[in-house]
């Protein structure tokens, strides 16, 4: 086990719906996911899912989810909460920055606080590389990271903090930007933060 899957797994481990990104409901990653309009059936990759609700809403929906994620006590609690329906995920323990994915499987490409902790560009470079190997054309991007006047830090890590335009650029020309919106993020403890949300189509 590497130090940062290290580093994760205590964080899963010993915070459950503690951690600072939790959500009772995935109020904006939800939507923007509406939006893209796709049908019943249709493929949904969450990167770094850890153990967000946004598995539920997404079997409610009739689509076929795939979680990745570096920890796997996040994966525990998910089974856990979805009991019988964990069958029907698929789950895909890793770091997306050195996992192998199968060649255009997904439709959407669903990630919520991951790529603002990729600080190398090496990591960044590695990550959009994976989306473009992943994601069919015409498929979707949903992605949210703190926005420039989010936190500086998060579960003791530095992160990148970027508006639309900032994620835009690191995703390249492939990707048109289709919408974005800001969020005002109520953490368990009390303190807010600044998400920006963004949503694109790959050319």
């Amino acid at each position: 086990m590497t130090g940062m899957a290290q580093h994760w797994e205590k964080i899963h481990a010993t915070k459950g719906n503690a951690v600072s990104w939790y959500q009772p409901t995935s109020t904006e990653s939800a939507r923007l996911i509406r939006a893209c309009g796709l049908p019943p059936g249709a493929s949904v990759l969450d990167v770094g899912a850890g153990a967000s609700v946004l598995v539920d809403e997404l079997l409610k929906a009739g689509y076929r989810p795939t979680l990745l994620e570096i920890a796997e006590a996040a994966f525990v609690r998910v089974k856990d909460r979805l009991g019988a329906r964990a069958a029907e995920v698929r789950f895909i323990l890793g770091d997306i920055t050195g996992t192998e994915l199968p060649e255009a499987a997904y439709d959407l490409w669903h990630d919520r606080a991951v790529f603002h902790f990729l600080t190398e560009p090496a990591q960044r470079t590695a990550y959009v590389q994976a989306l473009q190997r992943a994601l069919r054309p015409g498929g979707f991007v949903v992605l949210a990271g703190f926005a420039p006047d989010g936190p500086e830090k998060c579960s003791g890590l530095p992160v990148c903090r970027y508006d639309a335009q900032g994620i835009a650029e690191q995703l390249g020309a492939e990707f048109e930007l289709l919408e974005s919106v800001r969020e005002l993020h109520p953490t368990p403890s009390g303190a807010t933060q600044a998400f920006q949300y963004t949503r694109f189509r790959r050319l």
